[in-house]
């Protein structure tokens, strides 16, 4: 396995890390995972996030992570996350030759507040003033699917809870509540939450999953009964605390592994 870092444009802080199977047929490809790992928007936890891309490298996958920038870097901090993915699929998009990559088969995931910059991606992919922003088009943006664990979607929806939070990520919050921007265009929509989700309320889920089921876009969305927020694979590789081991919430990799499979 290589282990690269990938610097993005315009950003000291911002890089992509992928975690590669080495192949020496050109010819051979992998289906691919970028990872937006959560954090608050003040940091990511790097260990968890490493978790994560091993756990679909062995999945047979190329899986990448985003660090992106946090509010002491930028504020007030969006849209610059959100553009630091975009360059990160742009990217991809340009190496895919040198890292076996299969961009019919690529895909973003996002947990909590990274879930946050996967569905604003998502939304706004194709906009054109989007791309201008990122200097992409939306050619180079193209993913298969997107996968949002226990996300944030909306400042209305409970979290942040606090005007002066909310403030570091935006001064206009109408602009980030994603379930507001949902388009026909957005890709496939897998959503896996848990229903007493103590920090980011179910109800961002629900929200979402409703908006891109109105907008015809195919969404599978799973409500676990019961679970803490930050659960990542929901085992004993990425549990933090008590509690956080929890076998049938972890079945949700399996899940989102078969439903990329299956989509078309």
């Amino acid at each position: 396995m290589k282990i690269l870092t990938q610097s993005l444009p315009n950003s000291s802080a911002a890089y992509l890390q992928g975690y590669l199977r080495e192949n020496t047929d050109s010819s051979v490809t992998y289906p691919t995972v970028i990872i937006v790992p959560g954090g608050s928007y003040t940091h990511i936890p790097e260990r968890q996030a490493e978790d994560l891309a091993l756990a679909w490298v062995a999945r047979g996958y190329q899986a990448f992570f985003l660090r992106y920038s946090f509010i002491s870097e930028k504020t007030p901090l969006l849209p610059n996350p959100v553009i630091e993915l975009a360059q990160s699929v742009a990217a991809i998009h340009a190496h895919a030759t040198t890292w076996h990559v299969d961009l019919r088969r690529l895909a973003v995931a996002g947990f909590s507040v990274g879930g946050h910059i996967t569905a604003l991606f998502n939304d706004w992919w194709s906009e054109a003033d989007f791309n201008q922003q990122a200097h992409t088009t939306p050619e180079q943006l193209k993913v298969q699917a997107v996968i949002l664990g226990y996300p944030v979607i909306s400042p209305d929806l409970g979290f942040p809870t606090d005007a002066a939070t909310l403030a570091t990520w935006s001064t206009t919050p109408k602009k980030i509540a994603a379930d507001q921007h949902v388009t026909a265009a957005n890709a496939p929509t897998f959503i896996w939450v848990t229903a007493n989700d103590p920090l980011v309320p179910v109800q961002n889920a629900l929200a979402y999953a409703q908006a891109s089921l109105t907008h015809g876009v195919d969404t599978e969305l799973h409500v676990f009964h019961n679970g803490p927020h930050g659960l990542a694979l929901a085992n004993s590789v990425t549990a933090w605390k008590p509690g956080t081991d929890l076998p049938h919430v972890a079945h949700w990799l399996d899940l989102a592994t078969e439903w990329l499979q299956d989509l078309k």
